[in-house]
């Protein structure tokens, strides 16, 4: 599994599976799909709604966050489930621990949103 490419052609292996990891998680996420599309339409609004590059920037970047900690939570949970089916508190922690960080990052785009734009 270990990539051996250097060089560029280690940043266009690297595209690859980053591509490869974003199509994984649509499919098989559909919380991530929810998100994506919530990003569709966010983006477009913070470009108009944000009276500054700053406010824009802020706005855009809080989507992007959400998008990012669910692919991580995504990642724990399919490695959590790959371990085994049977429960352990650790797993179950680790879980609502990527939940929790999912939450948070929604929380904190509704906060920047509501204080921006109001």
């Amino acid at each position: 599994m270990k990539n051996e490419a250097t060089g560029l052609k280690r940043i266009f292996t690297a595209y690859e599976f980053s591509i490869k990891g974003l199509k994984a998680c649509y499919q098989s996420e559909a919380a991530f799909r929810q998100e994506v599309w919530l990003a569709v339409v966010l983006i477009p609004l913070a470009i108009i709604l944000g009276k500054t590059k700053v406010e824009q920037v802020v706005l855009i970047a809080t989507v992007f966050l959400v998008l990012i900690v669910e692919i991580l939570n995504s990642a724990i949970e399919s490695v959590v489930d790959r371990i085994g089916d049977e429960y352990h508190v650790l797993s179950g922690a680790a879980k609502d621990m990527g939940s929790a960080a999912v939450w948070l990052s929604l929380m904190l785009l509704i906060i920047a949103w509501l204080i921006i734009l109001i």
